[in-house]
């Protein structure tokens, strides 16, 4: 059925360019806290490239400079699924007046803009845009994302444009890491995580331990490596895990640092994707039995391992090792090792261990967090970092010594030194408690003020936290003011949350540009009329504390 499926969808959908594919990255590929949800598709290394609807719908919505994709449109399919074309440098004429309508009859410059079916209907191979390098686009390319239409799943652009891509090369493996799990197992004697060859070499383990790989794929005539499509471990002929993907819930991104081993990737830039499922971890891609991929050597003899590996093409790749059970002693869960920091000893904090099955709680003086349940895909051990900061707002605090990112969004309070606010001593006479927010790593991360504590989100538990207080309204400053109004937008606490315009009172657009801090407004595509008089424009922007910045000025048009 699932092959009648695909052929299916590969007889109704066709390539987004008009030329030979060539891949910078696949779908699914690891990447930091989210895997990579679509296909980049190579653009020559250049802007301007005509980009196609790969089929028959509507266009449903069009964004600009939202969610890293930059300019964007998306093309919803009657069969149920919406195709999502990224980086964009511009619009065909009548998707742009389509947004330009929306944004006019909603007065927002705010660009996410919905349409109705009878809006801006689209047939397969229709001009919807030209490629670009807007949004979280480090060089010029198509990014090609396709969505289960009702749940929003990022599925793999592959089994729907998959024949027009060419790819006989396996995927590679590099490398493979042992996981003795903690008080349960060791692996060639030692109780901690090791990463090894599987040539060449004796392996012997005892008790509990589950494996990883790192490996890439390839594609001929390309120097990009990719993700693998599909995975499957095996143990005495038995499969003890498999992963294939190709449907990842948008809410489940972060889950890649579970599958992945994040810690490993922090330290030295490299991905090994585990073979056993976390505990807290409920990615739908992974499957293994009762024992979650966990190998359990508990006899005295060989046992066979082995790894397939596949592409979307089928090319495959296997890789086989033996692992003698040999019998040895397995300490209690192992004691955390790691030596406090300065910090840790002049402040008295004390480690413990967060449970992933639990809603966990750590306060002292001047900081209060909670880790709710789900947050967490296994247990982790917190050792509380303060530095004191007796003339700041709040003390500093961090969580874990480095990068240790949540599933979902915690919350952290900070307790606010509300005397310290003031310059040369001097301690403000009023102070606005809503100008109080958490920073962590010098960015905005929320802040709702009660009794003194400010409440914000905490994502990674090795992000520094500490409280700022912003009562200062963005900068607006004139770069040109003639046919092509052009303002410079920022903001250097909180940062912009919003901004409107209006010229003799009238509703226009500006256009945020691009990897600037410049917005944008082009005269004769506003209602304004050209008279070659004086008309006032009016600009106003607000941070994320509802500081607002009011520009005025008269313009000759």
């Amino acid at each position: 059925m699932l092959t009648v499926l695909l052929s299916i969808l590969l007889s109704i959908y066709r390539p987004p360019v008009a030329y030979e594919i060539s891949l910078a990255g696949n779908f699914g590929e690891p990447r930091p806290h989210h895997f990579h949800g679509g296909l980049d598709i190579k653009t020559d290394g250049v802007e301007g490239k005509p980009i196609y609807s790969i089929g028959d719908g509507y266009v449903s919505r069009v964004t600009c400079g939202k969610y890293g994709f930059g300019n964007a449109v998306y093309v919803t399919h009657p069969e149920g699924y919406t195709s999502v074309y990224c980086h964009l440098r511009s619009f065909t004429p009548r998707i742009k007046a389509a947004l330009r309508r929306y944004q006019y009859a909603h007065q927002t410059s705010e660009a996410d803009a919905t349409f109705s079916p009878l809006e801006c209907p689209v047939s397969q191979g229709q001009l919807i845009a030209l490629s670009g390098n807007t949004g979280h686009s480090t060089g010029p390319h198509l990014h090609l994302e396709i969505h289960d239409t009702e749940t929003g799943d990022m599925l793999d652009p592959l089994e729907f444009i998959g024949d027009f891509i060419n790819d006989t090369v396996p995927p590679v493996i590099h490398g493979l890491m042992a996981y003795p799990q903690a008080g349960e197992g060791v692996f060639n004697g030692k109780a901690g995580k090791q990463t090894f060859s599987s040539r060449g070499a004796r392996f012997t383990a005892w008790g509990k331990v589950g494996f990883g790989v790192r490996a890439d794929d390839y594609m001929q005539d390309a120097p990009h490596h990719y993700g693998i499509r599909e995975t499957v471990f095996l143990v005495d002929g038995e499969e003890y895990f498999r992963a294939v993907v190709n449907r990842i819930p948008s809410e489940s991104n972060r889950f890649v640092n579970s599958w992945g081993d994040y810690d490993y990737w922090n330290h030295r830039r490299t991905w090994y994707m585990k073979s056993f499922i976390e505990p807290g971890n409920s990615l739908s891609i992974l499957q293994a039995p009762e024992h979650r991929g966990i190998v359990d050597f508990s006899e005295e003899r060989d046992y066979q391992l082995e790894y397939i590996l596949r592409d979307y093409k089928g090319n495959e790749t296997r890789c086989t090792f033996t692992v003698r059970g040999e019998k040895s002693k397995i300490s209690g869960r192992q004691a955390d090792t790691t030596q406090p920091s300065d910090a840790q000893v002049k402040s008295s904090l004390i480690s413990r261990t967060f449970r992933w099955n639990q809603t966990n709680a750590y306060a002292c003086p001047g900081v209060q967090l909670i880790v709710p349940y789900g947050l967490l895909a296994a247990d982790v051990i917190v050792r509380p970092e303060l530095e004191e900061c007796s003339e700041a707002l709040s003390d500093r605090y961090r969580f874990t010594p480095s990068s240790c990112p949540l599933l979902t969004d915690g919350e952290i309070s900070i307790y606010a030194r509300a005397e310290n606010l003031g310059a040369d001593d001097v301690v403000r006479e009023e102070i606005d408690p809503s100008k109080f927010y958490v920073s962590a790593n010098g960015k905005y991360a929320g802040g709702i003020y009660e009794r003194g504590w400010v409440t914000g989100q905490i994502r990674d538990l090795g992000a520094t936290f500490e409280l700022a207080y912003d009562d200062t309204p963005p900068t607006i400053e004139p770069v040109s003011l003639g046919e092509r109004i052009a303002l410079r937008l920022s903001d250097k606490q909180s940062g912009v949350a919003s901004y409107t315009a209006t010229i003799d009172g009238r509703f226009v657009v500006f256009d945020s540009m691009d990897k600037s801090p410049l917005v944008v407004c082009q005269l004769d595509e506003t209602p304004i009329k050209k008279t070659g008089k004086a008309h006032r424009l009016v600009f106003s922007a607000t941070d994320y504390r509802d500081n607002t910045k009011t520009y005025e000025t008269d313009i000759i048009y």
